[in-house]
């Protein structure tokens, strides 16, 4: 069966591709989670604006991929703020969109929450690293400070 994917599918392509793959893994797998699309004339069309998005949301290249960590290096403090109980227990845990908001309210640059890679769960109150991967070759650590509000 021919699709066209919707977001990118590791070993399989990334967003706009039409690949070929087994009616079933389509069938059951990438079309329910909106993975993909089938692949018409008409959603031919579509690609080209997928991939225009998908462009926009893309670190363009290497050098735009270091003024980004440059820009991120220069963050003085990324601050998180998060429920705690009445011992000091975070409620749940912090996640990369979460992260993705400080560094944006902290003045940083817009992230893919994709691009952040969390070190484990983040589930107490302190210091603690994020790895961005903002291209294949440019990766930079983002120290995030989580505290806490009742």
């Amino acid at each position: 069966m021919k699709i066209i994917l919707t977001a990118d599918v590791s070993g399989l392509g990334e967003s706009g591709d039409i690949v070929e793959v087994k009616d079933g893994y389509a069938r059951n797998y990438l079309l329910p989670r909106n993975l993909a699309i089938v692949a018409t004339k008409g959603a031919q069309k579509q690609v080209e604006t997928i991939r225009r998005v998908q462009e926009n949301r893309r670190v363009r290249n290497l050098e735009h991929a270091h003024e980004l960590k440059q820009q991120l290096q220069n963050l003085d403090a990324v601050t998180l703020t998060a429920k705690v109980s009445s011992q000091g227990k975070l409620f749940g845990s912090i996640t990369s969109g979460d992260v993705v908001a400080a560094v944006r309210k902290a003045g940083g640059p817009n992230l893919d929450k994709r691009s952040v890679s969390l070190r484990g769960h983040i589930k107490s109150l302190g210091k603690h690293v994020v790895d961005v991967q903002l291209h294949p070759d440019v990766t930079v650590n983002v120290n995030v400070q989580v505290t806490g509000e009742q």
